[in-house]
């Protein structure tokens, strides 16, 4: 874990280098219920425990005081199950997950999680060819693919492999 940049009330995530982009962290100044320290940013993503705990703050997260704690992960392990245990956990265990309609699933690529990007729509989708030409390879219509909405249902959800810079995407729907 490494904070983020000078005067960043953010740590670093590899994994979601966007927490407040994505919407995964909200602006919330106060105090953490969980380690008491300020923070400026409340988690608004989905944790699984048999908890409902007050979100975490974004240093609960990053230091895994808060899944040790609750014994709680942020995101299913199922579709990162091929890699290595230290990414497993870093992901599920020490990074924001993200909020999907069903269940999100965590794109890989070069033996690695890739880098959780946002959820996207037809229009951003768009300026990402590879991760369109990803969605289409999976068989669905160019039409279909134009209802892609970044707000609605359905939805897609941008990643990009760390190593490549190879980007994916999957989709989901309420």
């Amino acid at each position: 874990m490494s904070l983020g940049p000078i005067g960043s009330a953010l740590p670093t995530f590899r994994y979601h280098p966007d927490p407040v982009g994505t919407g995964s962290f909200e602006r919330v100044p106060g105090r953490c219920p969980h380690c008491g320290r300020d923070r400026t940013y409340v988690y608004t993503g989905p944790v699984y425990g048999l908890h409902e705990p007050e979100p975490p703050c974004p240093m609960c997260i990053a230091d895994g005081s808060f899944a040790a704690r609750f014994d709680a992960t942020f995101t299913d392990d199922a579709p990162l199950s091929s890699l290595d245990a230290q990414i497993v956990d870093e992901v599920t265990r020490r990074t924001p997950g993200y909020s999907a309609w069903q269940q999100e699933q965590w794109m890989t690529h070069c033996d690695d999680a890739a880098a959780f990007l946002g959820p996207v729509g037809y229009p951003e989708l768009q300026r990402h060819p590879q991760a369109l030409e990803f969605l289409q390879s999976e068989d669905h219509s160019a039409d279909w693919l134009q209802d892609l909405s970044r707000d609605g249902s359905p939805t897609a959800y941008l990643f990009k492999c760390r190593h490549c810079g190879t980007e994916l995407a999957n989709w989901d729907v309420d």
